[in-house]
């Protein structure tokens, strides 16, 4: 009786390691629902942007233009960098939950993998958040820019915070 006790017991810790990374899996959705949101603004003002550019006339107007559409362009691929890096992310997490079944059947032989994997997908979502950082960072950067126009604009100078 002992033995069956035993045996339970160890593929309710399977089962419950196996549970651990859907925690990172939630973590890293909320990233991916977060990040395909921003991306899908900054495609909506890029296309504004081109939109406003076929309308402008002078080459001052449309080389500002050309410089925001530009620097949108760059803020859509390092979101799309992102992504990437979540959706890799997600991969590892769900890896890691196979291994750990994977690893129990086969008597513990995979030797780590698991927690490999796990790393790996902690890794990939650290690198996806530095570059969600910087992506920000390149938004404000542009907005700051945009107030500043508009205040010099009307000759007026822009409030010191």
């Amino acid at each position: 009786m002992s033995d069956v006790l035993n045996m339970a017991a160890g593929h309710y810790a399977v089962v419950s390691a196996m549970i651990t990374p859907a925690f990172f899996l939630t973590a890293t959705a909320s990233l991916l629902v977060s990040s395909n949101n921003r991306l899908a603004r900054v495609v909506d003002r890029m296309r504004q942007q081109l939109k406003l550019l076929e309308e402008t006339p002078g080459d001052e107007a449309r080389a500002y233009l050309e410089a925001r559409i530009i620097q949108h362009r760059r803020r859509v691929r390092l979101i799309l960098t992102c992504l990437q890096l979540l959706y890799a992310a997600m991969s590892a997490f769900v890896a890691t939950s196979l291994s750990i079944g994977i690893d129990q059947f086969s008597d513990y032989r995979l030797h780590g993998v698991p927690t490999a994997l796990a790393m790996l997908g902690v890794l990939l979502v650290l690198a996806a958040s530095i570059n969600l950082g910087r992506e920000a960072r390149m938004s404000v950067t542009m907005l700051d820019a945009e107030l500043k126009r508009e205040f010099d604009r009307d000759g007026r100078k822009l409030p010191v915070e």
